[in-house]
């Protein structure tokens, strides 16, 4: 009978100990990201008791705030479409996006100390406030960005290359996040004798235009085929197999044929070496090095800027060099199919065409890893945290994401990519006074004309700023593209 007693008490201690641990890993692991979840309807009710905390660019410039208009607490986006994407919005019809949803806990003081102050001013009957956001954004690049980028679809993505700050994301077409909700149609139906009134708020319509999709954030999510922007990746892969150093040159003549495949190129380049294969952006010159590399050389050269396999099925795996890190705005890594290449697609991928996907932010931290000395670092839209009467309740710090090549390889790559300012494709990125390393590209895509893309830093020997500029369907890179990094480059340094 004690035995019995005795292995009960047993069974019941162990699945009190299972519970426990359960529920602190609810509470501790799972319970802050449940809390925040877009979907909770607790947030709701705490939005409703809290003047929610305002956003800040870098330099002070209000981006977001809660305003009372007409005896109602209205959220207010006074840069309207230029941060529309960045921010996302807080709706009670629609959710939250962005970094609204993001950055929810500290919004509306949601950690232990801001719950500790929400039942001294329930107390005191005082009005509750959430902190404030200051973000590493330039406002004034925000909005030259979505200016340079007109009516054209596109994004841009410029980073501090040495700390990872994210200084511009923006993507066209864009929205204004304060006129969502914003009625403007409304419609009576008789349905069974009854009849309704059906209202079409602006959000209704947003989502009906799937072909410029202008609720998507193409900065992060958008996904294109990278051009010919690929090749510093493809070239990093031959410096770091070389030694960091390729002497390899080839006779250009306009064109190479791998198993029947012919690779055309922009011209005859005649004979090229590496600088020269990167300024001319010689197709010829890149299909070989694709060759020599192969299928995983060309696997692992990507791998270590961070992409992912992708298969037929569209789930992805990491290459197994560095882990895949989330940001505070989730982006699409670059991908590679999964499956094995043939030798004509390996050419392809190694002049960034076959079916090889990248969003801008990802090529925004390739540009910054090189110009870093091959150190991404990891991006950071967050600069600090503060409170009502302006203490630094959190301050973050540059976080090394991964060592995606040699210091050399970079310094090489580097002075390739400015050698492509000086007197290649991307010569429209020339700055007086200023050391520009770029790269152009020109995607093909079957939905239309070419992509047009540039990817760059400066001051080349000693770089603050790393730019990704995509323009869907607008030609090439080196006359569409370029103009837009150049002038974000020359604003943002002019400062």
């Amino acid at each position: 009978m004690n035995d019995n007693i005795r292995k009960l008490g047993y069974l019941f201690l162990a699945l009190f100990t299972v519970l426990m641990l359960y529920m602190g890993y609810l509470n501790v692991v799972v319970g802050p990201t449940l809390a925040t979840d877009p979907h909770n309807r607790r947030l709701a009710a705490a939005e409703e008791a809290i003047i929610r905390g305002a956003i800040y660019d870098r330099r002070g410039a209000l981006l977001a705030e809660d305003r009372v208009i007409g005896g109602a607490k209205v959220r207010v986006y006074p840069r309207g479409r230029e941060t529309a994407h960045l921010l996302g919005f807080v709706s009670r019809q629609y959710g939250r996006t962005g970094l609204e949803s993001a950055f929810d806990s500290y919004l509306l003081a949601m950690d232990d100390a801001g719950k500790v102050r929400a039942v001294f001013d329930r107390i005191l009957g005082r009005q509750r406030y959430g902190y404030n956001v200051g973000l590493t954004i330039d406002a004034g690049l925000q909005r030259l960005a979505l200016n340079m980028l007109g009516s054209r679809s596109g994004a841009v993505v410029a980073i501090d290359p040495k700390t990872g700050a994210v200084l511009a994301m923006v993507s066209s077409p864009a929205f204004d996040p304060g006129s969502i909700e914003e009625v403007v149609r409304t419609e009576s139906v008789t349905k069974n004798g009854k009849t309704q009134e059906i209202k079409t708020t602006r959000y209704d319509i947003l989502k009906t235009k799937t072909d410029s999709a202008p609720l998507l954030n193409r900065a992060a999510r958008g996904l294109y085929p990278p051009g010919s922007t690929f090749k510093v990746i493809t070239g990093a892969g031959a410096l770091e197999a070389a030694g960091q150093k390729t002497g390899r040159t080839v006779e250009c003549k306009g064109s190479i044929t791998v198993d029947g495949f012919v690779l055309k190129d922009t011209g005859v380049h005649g004979k090229v070496g590496f600088n020269e294969a990167v300024a001319v952006s010689c197709n010829s010159y890149f299909g070989e090095l694709g060759l020599e590399l192969g299928e995983e050389g060309l696997k692992r050269a990507a791998g270590s800027f961070g992409f992912e396999l992708l298969d037929y099925e569209g789930k992805t795996g990491g290459m197994g060099k560095y882990p895949v890190v989330s940001a505070e705005i989730p982006y699409n890594p670059g991908t590679l199919p999964a499956d094995r290449m043939s030798p004509p697609e390996a050419a392809s991928t190694a002049i960034g065409q076959g079916r090889t996907l990248v969003s801008p932010m990802q090529m925004a931290l390739v540009a910054a890893g090189i110009a870093n000395g091959g150190v991404v670092m990891k991006p950071l839209v967050m600069e600090k945290v503060v409170d009502r009467s302006g203490g630094i309740h959190k301050k973050m710090s540059p976080v090394a994401l991964y060592t995606a090549v040699s210091p050399e390889t970079a310094r090489d790559l580097s002075a390739a990519m400015e050698d492509g300012v000086r007197r290649g494709t991307a010569s429209q990125a020339a700055i007086s006074g200023i050391r520009v390393a770029g790269k152009t590209g020109s995607a093909q895509n079957p939905h239309g004309q070419t992509h047009a893309w540039f990817i760059g830093f400066a001051p080349a020997d000693n770089p603050g700023i790393a730019v990704a500029v995509v323009v869907e369907n607008a030609g090439g890179g080196g006359y569409v593209a370029t103009p837009v990094a150049r002038e974000i480059i020359r604003e943002y340094l002019s400062k």
